[in-house]
């Protein structure tokens, strides 16, 4: 029986460290593949197409929504985001394991269609912690900010659905929690996999 890909979902309030956690886990095992969302919001000056996320219009993503092609989508900030299920599929087939970047909906909707995948929730030390955070970074409208800090109640909401919780109070120890739980979940399927033969 040939070997079928991990997936890996990582997903936290805006501000929280999510994005500098998982890059970094990438660089530490470059075998794992990160899948690329698709989503209806403008590109901003540092992104790249095809790299950070696919650039859609809206009326391209419901036309995807009614044909079934996302294993999950969410409305986020009056934008569309989702995830491919052929980009899923195939790249799981070629044995290879998928890391996720997804809102919390997205989590746990992806948990439904693939109950095997790790849910993995980054928190920030405080609510105080986040919001100082997202205005430091300055890459949102003020009506933008506002919508975040409105969604971060919510989002810390949905941690106890999550397989790992990672509190981002301090951003190093943070990214070695990531790797040992990365570790921990690949070793484990090479454990499982010998036993059972």
């Amino acid at each position: 029986m040939e070997k079928v890909g991990k997936l890996f979902v990582f997903s936290a309030p805006s501000g929280s460290g999510k994005t500098t956690i998982v890059r970094n886990t990438l660089k530490h095992f470059p075998e794992l593949i990160f899948s690329i969302s698709a989503t209806t919001r403008r590109r901003r000056a540092n992104e790249v197409e095809g790299n950070h996320y696919f650039f859609i219009s809206e009326n391209d993503f419901k036309v995807k929504i009614e044909k079934q092609e996302f294993v999950e989508w969410e409305i986020f900030y009056d934008y569309y985001y989702g995830t491919l299920k052929s980009f899923v599929d195939e790249e799981r087939k070629s044995g290879k394991s998928v890391v996720f970047e997804v809102d919390v909906k997205g989590a746990v909707s992806i948990k439904k269609t693939y109950p095997e995948a790790v849910l993995i929730f980054v928190k920030p030390p405080s609510i105080a912690e986040l919001k100082k955070r997202l205005v430091k970074r300055n890459t949102e409208t003020e009506e933008d900010l506002k919508k975040r800090f409105e969604r971060a109640d919510m989002e810390l909401e949905y941690e106890k659905y999550f397989d790992y919780v990672i509190e981002n109070d301090n951003l190093q120890q943070a990214k070695e929690n990531a790797i040992n739980i990365i570790n921990n979940e690949l070793n484990k399927e090479i454990n499982n996999g010998s036993a059972s033969n």
